[in-house]
């Protein structure tokens, strides 16, 4: 039969250094480890056992959050890239597939940027600032659905949030570069 033991109801073991030599009026003293019933040491240390074996034993999903559903479904649509990349895609994660030129790393690129409680698609902050500096021509939308969440979101590389944000979702989105100066 196994006994639960509270722990509220065990005290620690006082040191033997700093055990005092009178007991106080106010407090009676703890007893010692040696004073204990047998019972008691060995269903603590039982008890302490079931815990570690129990955290040992238990597969690493056990330890994951959710998983995100199976399934994920993207539409990339890219213009003004140049170079080739302008087009629409389509990208599942989960197994990884699709029309995408690198399905695996693009969704990995997205679980790069998910992070728990955001939208890996936000835009930026309205009160972000920004640098002035301008990225190119390119534009994407991301329509679909992700997490279970539909995706509905658009890109561009017009200052520096939106190029860092652009840039956060390479190879989902074409490496773009800055146009070139006169």
């Amino acid at each position: 039969m196994t006994q639960i033991v509270r722990p509220d109801t065990l005290r620690p073991p006082v040191p033997r250094s700093t055990a005092r030599s009178t007991p106080s009026p106010a407090a009676p003293p703890a007893p010692s480890s040696a004073a204990r019933p047998a019972w008691r040491r060995l269903a603590v240390g039982a008890a302490a056992s079931v815990v570690l074996a129990s955290l040992s034993t238990a597969p690493p999903a056990a330890y994951a959050q959710d998983a995100a559903p199976r399934g994920d479904r993207l539409v990339v649509t890219v213009r003004d890239v140049g170079g080739g990349a302008d087009g629409t895609y389509e990208v599942r994660c989960r197994p990884s597939g699709g029309s995408h030129p690198d399905p695996a790393r693009a969704c990995a690129a997205v679980d790069r940027s998910a992070r728990w409680g955001q939208d890996a698609f936000a835009p930026a902050p309205r009160d972000a600032v920004c640098t002035m500096q301008y990225g190119g021509p390119a534009t994407a939308r991301i329509t679909g659905t992700w997490a279970g969440r539909p995706v509905d979101a658009t890109y561009d590389r017009k200052n520096g949030c939106a190029i860092a944000r652009w840039d956060a979702l390479v190879p989902l989105l074409p490496e773009a570069s800055a146009p070139e100066r006169p």
